[in-house]
């Protein structure tokens, strides 16, 4: 077949001409890649091993409602999530979370989640539900951070969350506010990740500013500025983010349709075999049919993108970066009037060191999304537990507990966390969705090895690799650099 767009062949030998571009992997940078290329004028095909558009972006149907099924907001630190959804006809469907604001679960008792800015890092040691949180001793120990030098912290190469945080605010800031923060949003220990990658820009902050505190506060004002509404003053923990009326999984939709009308050629259950640079650029094999293209883009996972292209760039070989964790999360819809009330708001994260609770973190997500709690109707409830946390910088073995396993550890987690018992007789409908190495895991260092990767794939031609690997964690994070990526590409 030559022209036009590929379809599948059986033939071992055929192999398929035409696509100018072609992206391996249909998850969501692979898709924004996907249009960025369209619109540039190019004939694009996409390969994607799975059934399904949208990677951590996706959907499933629980006791009759569609709920998103991995990532349920963005932050709103940019613009880029809302100009993206903007441009795709979803604008009047970017909703604000309830202002309920969100809860932490500590070893000696739940406390309301301060408003934080970044990763749980107070923007004032002396607010007063900081103080509540760390106790005075914290407070005046944090506060200790006003008068450090802003070369504390800031001057190594790298550096840790925990390190940085420890250094500057101590011991109790770390414990009862970030590590819950960190390990709800990255599934790790904050001594494991490089804080250049899940926080881009707080270091530089500290020099421009001259303290941690005033380096969250710096930030924390600029994302009110770009946030749902605009400024309005400081917002409730947890609500600086904003999500998508009917959810984020809307935005997949929304970008399939556009890269069909586009005449994009969308094709599932390709797994893409090998890669090969060719004199006239790239050979793609998946399924027993090869793509040529003068363009390529990698959108795969960390380690799945440097398995594909290291046969044609040995240099990348050393870079491979550690598989994300395992994060399981279990979706709930309960009939149960009780929580009407909203007793945590919007959720609540686990400290690490908190007895008896397996869960690193509780969404109610009809509290957090009154679109949501529409659909569901009075007295039915939405709760997502999540579990999985990485612990150790090597990766280690995951440990993975069965269905029915992870459902009890949800009913028990779910009516401690909430003080509302929540049994099997309050269920509507229950569903487990696992995602492997779905977070990147962005460890100490790895910010240098994103800048090696990207030096060794930009000295290629026609070649580009995007993906939270590179990006960092979430989907601001994800959408702005896969832009930016293949417009310099």
């Amino acid at each position: 077949m030559r022209g036009g767009h590929a379809t599948p062949s059986s033939d071992p030998k055929a192999t398929v001409s035409g696509p100018a571009a072609v992206v391996v992997g249909g998850g969501i940078s692979g898709l924004i890649a996907a249009r960025e290329l369209a619109q540039g004028g190019l004939t694009v095909t996409v390969l994607e091993a799975s059934n399904a558009w949208g990677g951590c972006v996706g959907s499933h149907t629980v006791a009759g409602l569609r709920l998103d099924s991995g990532a349920e907001s963005f932050a709103t630190r940019s613009t880029a999530v809302p100009d993206l959804a903007r441009e795709l006809g979803l604008g009047d469907r970017i909703v604000a979370p309830h202002p309920g604001g969100a809860w932490v679960q500590l070893p000696d008792g739940p406390q309301e989640l301060p408003k934080t800015g970044v990763l749980g890092i107070p923007a004032n040691p002396w607010d007063p539900e900081v103080r509540r949180s760390l106790g005075l001793a914290g407070a005046i120990r944090a506060s200790l951070d006003r008068w450090l030098p802003a070369s504390v912290g800031t001057s190594s190469d790298v550096t840790s969350v925990s390190s940085l945080v420890r250094t500057r605010m101590g011991k109790r800031v770390l414990e009862r506010l970030v590590s819950p923060v960190v390990g709800g949003v990255h599934s790790a220990d904050p001594a494991l990740l490089d804080v250049d990658m899940v926080a881009p820009g707080l270091r530089r902050g500290i020099r421009a500013h001259g303290s941690l505190a005033a380096a969250v506060g710096a930030q924390r004002r600029a994302a009110a500025g770009s946030s749902v509404g605009g400024p309005s003053g400081p917002a409730k923990a947890g609500s600086a983010v904003a999500g998508l009326k009917g959810g984020m999984n809307t935005l997949v939709d929304a970008l399939v349709a556009d890269l069909r009308q586009r005449g994009v050629a969308l094709l599932n259950g390709q797994h893409a075999d090998e890669v090969v640079k060719t004199q006239e650029g790239w050979r793609v094999t998946a399924a027993k049919t090869t793509y040529d293209a003068g363009r390529l883009v990698v959108a795969l996972d960390g380690p799945g993108a440097v398995g594909l292209l290291e046969k044609s760039l040995p240099e990348l070989s050393g870079l491979r970066p550690a598989a994300g964790p395992l994060v399981s999360l279990v979706t709930m819809v309960v009939d149960l009037p009780q929580l009407d009330g909203r007793p945590r708001g919007t959720g609540i994260l686990v400290a690490p060191q908190t007895p008896g609770i397996k869960a690193k973190a509780l969404t109610h997500a009809t509290a957090k999304w009154d679109w949501l709690a529409d659909e569901a109707g009075p007295g039915t409830h939405v709760l997502r537990l999540s579990y999985g946390r990485r612990e150790d910088a090597g990766g280690g073995a995951d440990l993975v507990l069965d269905d029915e396993s992870l459902l009890a550890a949800a009913l028990e987690d779910a009516s401690a966390l909430l003080t509302v018992p929540v049994s099997r007789t309050d269920m509507v409908d229950w569903d487990v969705v696992r995602w492997a190495g779905a977070l990147p895991f962005a460890a100490v260092g790895h910010k240098q090895r994103v800048e090696q990767v990207r030096q060794v794939c930009a000295a290629v031609d026609g070649l580009t690799v995007v993906g939270g690997w590179l990006a960092g964690n979430g989907l601001a994070a994800v959408v702005a650099d896969t832009r930016a990526q293949l417009a310099a590409g």
